[in-house]
């Protein structure tokens, strides 16, 4: 690897991940999403942090992957190889699947991988000039990295077919509508606003966020009735923790709460 694609910048407890190929629109060769596949697991594993926010340097999020790359596991009928254990950052294995929060914003071109990474993430913020495509179908193939699944999952069919099958590209007033961000934000405060979420996100009790997350993607994954069959009992390891005894008694003092995340 012979630069960093993707620039690490811890903030307190939240891990900022910026993509760094501006010169090539942020185009994601190996390199880069090897590199951040491994911050990804950096932010997994590393209990000090507890947000993730993911961005991207110069005008552009992404133009997409570097097909020229890409295409030799494309044609084995796989993503590329990480390291055993490593996060995917797509969150396709569920085994390496980030287990913590992560925000995405967006500016400029969005194309193919980054909607598929944005569709992977828990909160989704886009700049007022933001331009998405999900553009595979004009190029022969299809999305294999998860929006042909999720695109239907937040947006609907309808939506998400839309998009799929023309390859058209649609602004940020579109994303927000169909609900592929939550927000649009003037591109001068992007940044801005998406660590002041991580921030928020990062200042609530760690085991309690996760257990959330992690509730929540059951629901998606394995359904309604299994979700409500594991709510009691996801609950259970949390009762014990120091963070419980530390909320209630942030609440009882009227002062803010000091998590350690155990």
């Amino acid at each position: 690897m012979s630069k960093e694609k993707v620039v690490i910048e811890p903030r307190g407890p939240v891990l900022c991940m910026g993509l760094n190929r501006p010169e090539k629109r942020n185009a994601f060769d190996l390199d880069m999403y090897r590199q951040l596949a491994a911050a990804y697991t950096r932010l997994d594993q590393d209990p000090g942090l507890h947000c993730g926010l993911l961005h991207a340097q110069g005008d552009h999020f992404t133009a997409g992957v570097d097909l020229t790359e890409w295409m030799p596991d494309f044609s084995a009928g796989k993503l590329p190889d990480l390291p055993p254990g490593e996060c995917q950052p797509f969150g396709l294995v569920p085994e390496t699947r980030l287990s913590k929060p992560l925000i995405v914003v967006t500016q400029g071109i969005c194309y193919t991988i980054g909607i598929e990474l944005m569709l992977a993430a828990d909160i989704r913020v886009a700049a007022d000039n933001a331009r998405f495509a999900q553009v595979e179908v004009k190029r022969g193939i299809y999305p294999v990295g998860g929006a042909t699944l999720r695109l239907v999952q937040e947006c609907g069919w309808g939506n998400a077919q839309r998009y799929l099958l023309t390859g058209d590209e649609f602004n940020a007033q579109e994303a927000l509508r169909i609900g592929l961000v939550q927000e649009v934000v003037p591109a001068s405060g992007l940044f801005e606003r998406g660590l002041a979420l991580a921030e928020r996100v990062a200042r609530q009790a760690p085991l309690g966020v996760r257990a959330s997350l992690r509730s929540s993607r059951l629901m998606v994954d394995d359904g309604f009735r299994e979700a409500v069959a594991r709510l009691q009992s996801g609950l259970l390891p949390l009762m014990g923790s120091e963070d419980l005894r530390e909320g209630l008694a942030s609440f009882v003092e009227r002062r803010e709460a000091r998590y350690k995340g155990r």
